[in-house]
């Protein structure tokens, strides 16, 4: 009997401190699960048509989502850089913040953006200082990120130095897109596609 009461005490004993350990754990994953929160969603999807779209802030990662991949990794793939205008921008890109508006949904905007990646990729820019914001069908997002940019089609990729609008290629280039960004960085006097 004396032996089964300590084999009896030793187990609550053991139960307890790994109940311990175990509420140790719940509070930091509590606490990841609130700091995860406090952060923007980056990706977030929504149901669209008989799929879905990527709807607010977004990065490359989202576009290797099964829904995304096929269209994005064809268009990285397929798409041949105009390396020797490409040389030219790297030096302007250097100090250059990109935002680039698109929708999954539109076919403009799966063309233009994966060759827009890759033009990045052979510039080696900086991918910190693109922000990618994917919108609704109606250009919007639930954040507002859209608001005062005037943004009327996608994609619309939008170049700024010291939060200055240098200037934007709105759906489709004029003439490529490494040459209407060249023409935008240099200070050439550019007109986007919708310009009046």
């Amino acid at each position: 009997m004396k032996k089964l009461f300590i084999i009896l005490s030793a187990t609550l004993l053991v139960a307890c401190n790994s109940s311990k350990e175990k509420n140790k754990v719940d509070e930091n994953t509590s606490k990841e699960m609130i700091s995860e929160n406090n952060k923007e969603k980056i990706n977030d999807t929504v149901p669209y048509e008989d799929s879905v779209m990527l709807l607010g802030k977004a990065n490359r990662k989202g576009f290797q989502m099964d829904a995304f991949k096929d269209w994005f990794n064809a268009g990285y793939e397929g798409y041949n850089v105009d390396s020797e205008t490409v040389e030219k921008l790297k030096p302007l890109l250097k100090d250059v913040e990109i935002t680039v508006f698109m929708g999954t949904w539109c076919e403009d905007s799966q063309r233009e953006t994966p060759h827009f990646y890759k033009i990045l990729d052979e510039a080696n820019f900086d991918e910190s200082k693109l922000t990618l914001i994917t919108v609704s069908d109606e250009k919007t997002t639930p954040q507002g990120f859209e608001d005062g940019k005037n943004i009327t089609n996608v994609p619309t990729l939008i170049f700024y130095k010291n939060d200055k609008e240098l200037g934007r290629i709105v759906e489709y280039p004029i003439e490529s897109l490494e040459k209407d960004m060249l023409a935008i960085l240099s200070g050439k006097d550019y007109k986007h596609a919708y310009a009046e």
